[in-house]
């Protein structure tokens, strides 16, 4: 065998030992940056669902308490019924006479 075709052969060898350790490495490469990119997107998951958790908390509480204010409303009005001077009797008001 010639020399140059030695050579030819090891060049060729050489660039296609490059090649594979360039795929492999550039693979492992974006492997690592998914897996650091998937990392990212489960702490921000978990900060999504924290923060909905604590909404959600806080709408409850605002409903309880508008259900209190509702509650409170409707004892002051039936006190404001009964107290009110100028309501009729409550035998005026089921017989209709005034």
């Amino acid at each position: 065998m010639d020399a140059w075709v030695i050579v030819l052969i090891v060049v060729a060898v050489i660039v296609i030992a490059a090649a594979i350790y360039w795929t492999t490495s550039g693979k492992a490469r974006r492997l690592e940056q998914q897996r650091e990119q998937a990392a990212e997107h489960r702490e921000e998951a978990h900060g999504a669902a924290q923060r909905a958790g604590e909404a959600e908390l806080t709408a409850r509480r605002h409903a309880e308490e508008a259900e209190r204010e509702r509650e409170r409303a409707l004892e002051l009005e039936h006190k404001a019924a009964e107290t009110d001077p100028d309501r009729p009797d409550p035998v005026q008001r089921d017989t209709g006479q005034r």
